[in-house]
Protein backbone atom coordinates (compact mmCIF):
# COMPACT_ATOMS: atom_id res chain seq x y z
CA UNK A 1 0.00 0.00 0.00
CA UNK A 2 1.71 3.17 -1.20
CA UNK A 3 0.00 6.32 0.03
CA UNK A 4 1.64 9.70 0.55
CA UNK A 5 -0.11 10.13 3.88
CA UNK A 6 -3.09 9.00 5.94
CA UNK A 7 -5.37 11.56 4.26
CA UNK A 8 -4.80 9.89 0.90
CA UNK A 9 -5.34 6.49 2.53
CA UNK A 10 -8.66 7.63 4.03
CA UNK A 11 -9.80 8.79 0.59
CA UNK A 12 -8.79 5.42 -0.87
CA UNK A 13 -10.77 3.55 1.81
CA UNK A 14 -13.84 5.70 1.13
CA UNK A 15 -13.59 4.81 -2.58
CA UNK A 16 -13.17 1.12 -1.74
CA UNK A 17 -16.19 1.32 0.57
CA UNK A 18 -18.34 2.74 -2.26
CA UNK A 19 -17.17 -0.11 -4.49
CA UNK A 20 -18.25 -2.56 -1.76
CA UNK A 21 -21.78 -1.24 -1.87
CA UNK A 22 -22.05 -1.37 -5.65
CA UNK A 23 -20.98 -5.04 -5.57
CA UNK A 24 -22.98 -6.16 -2.54
CA UNK A 25 -26.13 -4.42 -3.80
CA UNK A 26 -26.07 -6.74 -6.80
CA UNK A 27 -27.23 -9.46 -4.39
CA UNK A 28 -28.45 -7.81 -1.16
CA UNK A 29 -31.24 -5.22 -1.32
CA UNK A 30 -32.68 -2.88 1.32
CA UNK A 31 -30.03 -3.64 3.98
CA UNK A 32 -27.63 -0.72 3.47
CA UNK A 33 -27.53 0.16 7.18
CA UNK A 34 -26.78 -3.45 8.11
CA UNK A 35 -24.03 -3.72 5.48
CA UNK A 36 -22.41 -0.51 6.75
CA UNK A 37 -22.43 -1.75 10.35
CA UNK A 38 -20.85 -5.08 9.36
CA UNK A 39 -18.13 -3.29 7.35
CA UNK A 40 -17.46 -0.92 10.27
CA UNK A 41 -16.99 -3.98 12.46
CA UNK A 42 -14.62 -5.60 9.94
CA UNK A 43 -12.44 -2.50 9.56
CA UNK A 44 -12.46 -2.11 13.37
CA UNK A 45 -11.21 -5.72 13.70
CA UNK A 46 -14.37 -6.70 15.59
CA UNK A 47 -16.93 -9.49 15.45
CA UNK A 48 -20.68 -9.26 14.76
CA UNK A 49 -23.76 -10.98 16.12
CA UNK A 50 -26.61 -10.83 13.58
CA UNK A 51 -30.04 -11.30 15.14
CA UNK A 52 -33.12 -11.76 12.98
CA UNK A 53 -35.95 -14.08 12.07
CA UNK A 54 -35.39 -16.69 9.32
CA UNK A 55 -35.41 -15.55 5.71
CA UNK A 56 -33.76 -12.14 6.13
CA UNK A 57 -30.66 -13.13 4.13
CA UNK A 58 -28.25 -13.28 7.09
CA UNK A 59 -26.33 -16.22 5.60
CA UNK A 60 -26.46 -14.75 2.09
CA UNK A 61 -25.09 -11.44 3.40
CA UNK A 62 -22.06 -13.13 4.98
CA UNK A 63 -21.45 -15.30 1.91
CA UNK A 64 -21.63 -12.24 -0.36
CA UNK A 65 -19.27 -10.26 1.89
CA UNK A 66 -16.71 -13.06 1.76
CA UNK A 67 -16.76 -13.08 -2.04
CA UNK A 68 -16.44 -9.30 -2.35
CA UNK A 69 -13.68 -9.20 0.27
CA UNK A 70 -11.83 -12.03 -1.45
CA UNK A 71 -11.29 -13.91 1.81
CA UNK A 72 -11.45 -17.58 2.73
CA UNK A 73 -14.90 -18.31 4.11
CA UNK A 74 -16.25 -21.19 6.21
CA UNK A 75 -19.79 -21.77 7.45
CA UNK A 76 -20.34 -23.72 10.66
CA UNK A 77 -23.88 -24.88 11.39
CA UNK A 78 -24.16 -24.96 15.17
CA UNK A 79 -26.15 -27.92 16.50
CA UNK A 80 -26.67 -29.48 19.97
CA UNK A 81 -24.21 -32.31 19.21
CA UNK A 82 -21.38 -30.09 17.89
CA UNK A 83 -18.14 -30.57 19.85
CA UNK A 84 -15.18 -28.15 20.24
CA UNK A 85 -12.96 -30.46 18.16
CA UNK A 86 -15.49 -30.20 15.32
CA UNK A 87 -14.68 -26.52 14.89
CA UNK A 88 -11.07 -26.30 16.14
CA UNK A 89 -9.71 -29.49 14.61
CA UNK A 90 -8.33 -32.73 15.97
CA UNK A 91 -5.14 -34.77 16.12
CA UNK A 92 -4.91 -38.05 14.24
CA UNK A 93 -2.24 -40.71 13.81
CA UNK A 94 -0.76 -40.59 10.32
CA UNK A 95 0.69 -43.49 8.37
CA UNK A 96 4.04 -43.00 10.18
CA UNK A 97 2.30 -43.37 13.55
CA UNK A 98 2.93 -39.72 14.37
CA UNK A 99 0.28 -37.32 15.54
CA UNK A 100 -0.88 -34.86 12.90
CA UNK A 101 -3.22 -31.91 13.50
CA UNK A 102 -6.14 -31.65 11.10
CA UNK A 103 -7.35 -28.05 11.09
CA UNK A 104 -11.05 -27.43 11.63
CA UNK A 105 -13.28 -24.84 9.90
CA UNK A 106 -12.12 -22.09 12.30
CA UNK A 107 -8.97 -21.80 10.18
CA UNK A 108 -10.39 -19.30 7.70
CA UNK A 109 -10.72 -15.51 7.45
CA UNK A 110 -14.49 -15.17 7.73
CA UNK A 111 -16.43 -17.60 9.92
CA UNK A 112 -20.20 -17.76 9.73
CA UNK A 113 -21.32 -19.23 13.06
CA UNK A 114 -24.89 -20.08 12.08
CA UNK A 115 -27.38 -20.19 14.98
CA UNK A 116 -24.68 -19.95 17.64
CA UNK A 117 -27.24 -20.37 20.43
CA UNK A 118 -28.10 -23.91 19.28
CA UNK A 119 -24.84 -25.46 20.53
CA UNK A 120 -23.78 -26.24 24.14
CA UNK A 121 -21.66 -23.80 26.20
CA UNK A 122 -18.47 -25.88 25.79
CA UNK A 123 -18.49 -25.39 22.01
CA UNK A 124 -19.60 -21.76 22.30
CA UNK A 125 -16.66 -21.15 24.63
CA UNK A 126 -14.20 -22.69 22.14
CA UNK A 127 -15.40 -20.30 19.46
CA UNK A 128 -15.38 -17.28 21.76
CA UNK A 129 -11.84 -18.09 22.92
CA UNK A 130 -10.71 -18.11 19.29
CA UNK A 131 -12.47 -14.76 18.76
CA UNK A 132 -10.62 -13.20 21.68
CA UNK A 133 -7.17 -14.72 21.23
CA UNK A 134 -7.14 -15.11 17.42
CA UNK A 135 -5.57 -18.50 18.17
CA UNK A 136 -6.57 -21.96 19.40
CA UNK A 137 -4.79 -24.41 21.67
CA UNK A 138 -5.10 -28.15 21.32
CA UNK A 139 -2.97 -30.92 22.84
CA UNK A 140 -0.73 -28.26 24.37
CA UNK A 141 0.10 -26.63 21.04
CA UNK A 142 -0.95 -23.10 20.14
CA UNK A 143 -2.06 -22.43 16.56
CA UNK A 144 -2.43 -18.90 15.20
CA UNK A 145 -5.54 -18.23 13.14
CA UNK A 146 -5.34 -16.47 9.79
CA UNK A 147 -5.39 -12.69 9.49
CA UNK A 148 -7.75 -10.99 9.11
CA UNK A 149 -10.14 -13.10 11.21
CA UNK A 150 -13.83 -12.25 11.69
CA UNK A 151 -16.70 -14.16 13.25
CA UNK A 152 -20.17 -13.25 12.04
CA UNK A 153 -22.59 -15.22 14.20
CA UNK A 154 -26.33 -15.47 13.62
CA UNK A 155 -29.08 -15.97 16.14
CA UNK A 156 -32.80 -16.52 15.74
CA UNK A 157 -34.85 -14.50 18.29
CA UNK A 158 -37.79 -16.91 18.06
CA UNK A 159 -38.04 -20.64 18.84
CA UNK A 160 -35.86 -20.53 21.94
CA UNK A 161 -36.74 -24.10 23.00
CA UNK A 162 -33.64 -26.28 23.18
CA UNK A 163 -31.21 -23.38 22.81
CA UNK A 164 -28.24 -22.24 24.90
CA UNK A 165 -28.37 -18.43 25.14
CA UNK A 166 -24.96 -16.75 25.22
CA UNK A 167 -24.06 -15.39 28.69
CA UNK A 168 -23.54 -11.63 28.90
CA UNK A 169 -19.78 -12.05 29.44
CA UNK A 170 -19.55 -13.95 26.15
CA UNK A 171 -21.85 -11.55 24.32
CA UNK A 172 -19.36 -8.83 25.28
CA UNK A 173 -16.83 -10.39 22.87
CA UNK A 174 -18.97 -9.23 19.96
CA UNK A 175 -18.34 -5.64 18.92
CA UNK A 176 -21.79 -5.24 17.35
CA UNK A 177 -25.18 -6.77 18.04
CA UNK A 178 -27.05 -6.05 14.81
CA UNK A 179 -30.80 -6.49 14.58
CA UNK A 180 -32.17 -7.30 11.13
CA UNK A 181 -35.76 -6.26 10.50
CA UNK A 182 -38.17 -7.09 7.70
CA UNK A 183 -37.44 -5.19 4.46
CA UNK A 184 -39.59 -2.28 3.35
CA UNK A 185 -42.41 -3.09 0.93
CA UNK A 186 -40.62 -1.45 -2.03
CA UNK A 187 -37.38 -3.30 -1.24
CA UNK A 188 -39.18 -6.63 -0.93
CA UNK A 189 -40.66 -6.16 -4.40
CA UNK A 190 -37.11 -5.77 -5.79
CA UNK A 191 -35.88 -8.76 -3.74
CA UNK A 192 -38.62 -11.04 -5.02
CA UNK A 193 -38.26 -9.79 -8.60
CA UNK A 194 -34.47 -10.34 -8.64
CA UNK A 195 -34.47 -13.71 -6.87
CA UNK A 196 -37.23 -15.44 -8.84
CA UNK A 197 -35.47 -15.37 -12.20
CA UNK A 198 -32.64 -17.45 -13.65
CA UNK A 199 -30.22 -14.50 -13.85
CA UNK A 200 -26.85 -15.13 -12.21
CA UNK A 201 -24.73 -12.37 -10.68
CA UNK A 202 -20.93 -12.24 -10.91
CA UNK A 203 -19.33 -10.53 -7.91
CA UNK A 204 -15.97 -8.79 -8.20
CA UNK A 205 -13.34 -8.88 -5.47
CA UNK A 206 -12.62 -5.25 -4.42
CA UNK A 207 -9.99 -5.62 -1.68
CA UNK A 208 -7.28 -8.02 -0.51
CA UNK A 209 -6.49 -9.39 2.94
CA UNK A 210 -3.35 -7.23 3.18
CA UNK A 211 -5.36 -4.12 2.32
CA UNK A 212 -7.90 -4.94 5.05
CA UNK A 213 -5.09 -5.25 7.61
CA UNK A 214 -3.60 -1.94 6.41
CA UNK A 215 -6.96 -0.13 6.72
CA UNK A 216 -7.53 -1.63 10.19
CA UNK A 217 -4.26 -0.06 11.32
CA UNK A 218 -5.15 3.19 9.53
CA UNK A 219 -8.40 3.51 11.48
CA UNK A 220 -6.55 3.12 14.77
CA UNK A 221 -4.25 6.00 13.74
CA UNK A 222 -7.17 8.35 13.09
CA UNK A 223 -7.00 11.26 15.60
CA UNK A 224 -9.93 11.93 17.91
CA UNK A 225 -10.73 15.15 19.76
CA UNK A 226 -10.73 14.98 23.55
CA UNK A 227 -14.38 16.10 23.80
CA UNK A 228 -15.45 13.23 21.50
CA UNK A 229 -13.35 10.74 23.49
CA UNK A 230 -14.92 11.94 26.74
CA UNK A 231 -18.41 11.73 25.23
CA UNK A 232 -17.83 8.08 24.22
CA UNK A 233 -16.46 7.08 27.63
CA UNK A 234 -19.21 9.00 29.42
CA UNK A 235 -21.85 7.19 27.38
CA UNK A 236 -20.61 3.90 28.85
CA UNK A 237 -20.12 5.24 32.38
CA UNK A 238 -23.67 6.63 32.74
CA UNK A 239 -25.14 3.15 32.11
CA UNK A 240 -23.73 1.75 35.38
CA UNK A 241 -26.27 1.59 38.23
CA UNK A 242 -24.94 2.25 41.72
CA UNK A 243 -22.18 4.60 40.55
CA UNK A 244 -22.05 8.36 41.03
CA UNK A 245 -22.21 9.06 37.28
CA UNK A 246 -25.27 6.91 36.54
CA UNK A 247 -27.99 8.44 34.38
CA UNK A 248 -31.46 8.57 35.91
CA UNK A 249 -32.91 6.27 33.23
CA UNK A 250 -30.11 3.71 33.72
CA UNK A 251 -30.56 3.76 37.49
CA UNK A 252 -34.27 3.12 37.06
CA UNK A 253 -34.26 0.44 34.36
CA UNK A 254 -30.86 -1.30 34.35
CA UNK A 255 -29.47 -4.12 36.46
CA UNK A 256 -25.96 -3.82 34.99
CA UNK A 257 -24.28 -1.31 32.71
CA UNK A 258 -21.66 -1.47 29.96
CA UNK A 259 -18.01 -2.13 30.82
CA UNK A 260 -14.81 -0.49 29.54
CA UNK A 261 -14.85 -2.64 26.39
CA UNK A 262 -17.93 -0.68 25.32
CA UNK A 263 -15.96 2.58 25.62
CA UNK A 264 -13.16 1.13 23.50
CA UNK A 265 -15.56 -0.06 20.81
CA UNK A 266 -17.45 3.26 20.80
CA UNK A 267 -14.19 5.08 20.02
CA UNK A 268 -12.86 2.68 17.39
CA UNK A 269 -16.34 2.29 15.87
CA UNK A 270 -16.75 6.08 15.67
CA UNK A 271 -13.37 6.33 13.92
CA UNK A 272 -14.39 3.69 11.36
CA UNK A 273 -17.81 5.32 10.83
CA UNK A 274 -16.14 8.69 10.27
CA UNK A 275 -13.64 7.32 7.73
CA UNK A 276 -16.30 5.40 5.80
CA UNK A 277 -18.33 8.63 5.72
CA UNK A 278 -15.39 10.50 4.20
CA UNK A 279 -14.27 12.35 7.35
CA UNK A 280 -10.73 12.51 8.72
CA UNK A 281 -11.68 12.57 12.41
CA UNK A 282 -14.81 11.39 14.27
CA UNK A 283 -17.29 13.70 15.93
CA UNK A 284 -20.07 13.08 18.46
CA UNK A 285 -22.51 12.12 15.68
CA UNK A 286 -20.19 9.24 14.71
CA UNK A 287 -20.28 7.96 18.31
CA UNK A 288 -24.09 8.16 18.29
CA UNK A 289 -24.21 6.29 14.97
CA UNK A 290 -22.56 3.18 16.45
CA UNK A 291 -24.01 3.40 19.98
CA UNK A 292 -27.03 1.12 19.53
CA UNK A 293 -25.29 -2.01 18.13
CA UNK A 294 -22.43 -1.60 20.61
CA UNK A 295 -24.48 -1.02 23.77
CA UNK A 296 -27.68 -3.03 23.27
CA UNK A 297 -26.11 -6.36 24.32
CA UNK A 298 -23.99 -4.83 27.09
CA UNK A 299 -26.73 -3.30 29.23
CA UNK A 300 -28.88 -5.65 31.31
CA UNK A 301 -32.46 -4.54 31.94
CA UNK A 302 -34.10 -5.08 35.32
CA UNK A 303 -37.56 -6.46 36.06
CA UNK A 304 -39.10 -2.99 36.02
CA UNK A 305 -37.94 -2.39 32.44
CA UNK A 306 -39.22 -5.79 31.32
CA UNK A 307 -42.57 -5.26 33.08
CA UNK A 308 -43.03 -1.87 31.43
CA UNK A 309 -41.92 -3.11 28.01
CA UNK A 310 -38.84 -0.84 27.93
CA UNK A 311 -36.32 -2.18 25.44
CA UNK A 312 -32.55 -1.76 25.49
CA UNK A 313 -32.85 0.50 22.42
CA UNK A 314 -35.43 2.67 24.24
CA UNK A 315 -32.94 3.16 27.09
CA UNK A 316 -30.06 3.94 24.70
CA UNK A 317 -32.25 6.50 22.92
CA UNK A 318 -32.75 8.34 26.21
CA UNK A 319 -29.07 8.11 27.13
CA UNK A 320 -28.12 9.69 23.82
Amino acid sequence: MNFKDDVEAVDALKTTYNNFFSEINKVIYGQDGIIKEVLISIFSNGHCLLVGVPGLAKTLLVNTLAKVLGLEYKRIQFTPDLMPSDIIGTEILDENRKFKFLKGPLFANIILADEINRTPPKTQAALLEAMQERAVTTAGTNYELGKPFFVLATQNPIEQEGTYPLPEAQLDRFMFNIWLDYPKFEDEIIIVEKTTTDLSVKLENVISADEILYFQNLIRRIPINENVLKYAVNLSVITRPGTKHVHEVAGKYLEWGAGPRASQYLVIGAKAHAVLSGKYSPDIEDVKAVAHPILRHRIIRNYKAEAEGITADNIIDQLL
